[in-house]
């Protein structure tokens, strides 16, 4: 039987998850957090066969909290279950020490070996980004440089693009409008883009967005 332990800030994503496993005979749901300050106080009294992690989260989130677990549990399976079909994403979530990284829009028949292989030890990244990541992702920051921006400037971009105003995206990563702003102002001077507009088009010319 696999221990999951399942961590995403959405409960119906989390209740979704818990009923498809409950159908599945070797897995097993042994609790669940919706952000990185519950998982690491779960963690702390019980630690599951596999941990099936979102990347974007409230408070601590992505490659930080990854690293923080590395250090505590470091054989603990942990695969990223993101939005994000970025290669640069999944490769700084898999250089963090994730074990896997799969996307939420994967299929039962990718979903469900990917916990297996995590859980065996192995590693596994979803068909079709291993390609994309060999191909696509660049080390050279002047050809792409939204590689530059760390976990939370990305998430940031992601919102902003989707339409979030500095307030909500405040308000859903429960910090101030202040450090939502420097997070902005930042990941614009990185990417040399002055207006909102600007960013979507950025966006939307790399494949960032549909």
């Amino acid at each position: 039987m696999i221990q999951i332990l399942i961590t995403d800030d959405h409960a119906i994503v989390r209740s979704g998850l818990k009923q498809i496993f409950q159908q599945v005979d070797d897995f097993d749901v042994v609790g669940e957090a919706s952000n990185g300050s519950e998982l690491l106080e779960i963690l702390s009294r019980s630690v599951p066969d596999v941990l099936l992690m979102d990347l974007d989260m409230p408070g601590i989130s992505g490659s930080e909290l990854i690293e923080r677990i590395r250090v505590s549990w470091p054989g603990l399976p942990l695969l990223v279950l993101s939005m994000h079909n970025e290669p640069a994403v999944a490769m700084r979530a898999l250089k963090a020490g994730a074990s896997g990284y799969i996307t939420k829009d994967c299929d039962l028949n990718i979903l469900l070996p990917a916990i297996r292989t995590v859980a065996a030890g192995k590693k596994f990244i979803m068909p079709g980004m291993a390609e994309q990541m060999v191909f696509e992702v660049t080390p050279d920051p002047q050809s792409a440089p939204h590689f530059s921006l760390t976990d939370r400037e990305m998430q940031v971009f992601n919102l902003l693009v989707a339409g979030s105003s500095v307030n909500d995206i405040a308000a859903q990563l429960c910090v101030s409008n202040k450090t939502i702003s420097t997070h902005k102002a930042k990941l614009m001077e990185k990417l040399n883009i002055t207006s909102l507009a600007e960013l979507v088009r950025y966006a939307m010319q790399r494949g960032l967005v549909s």
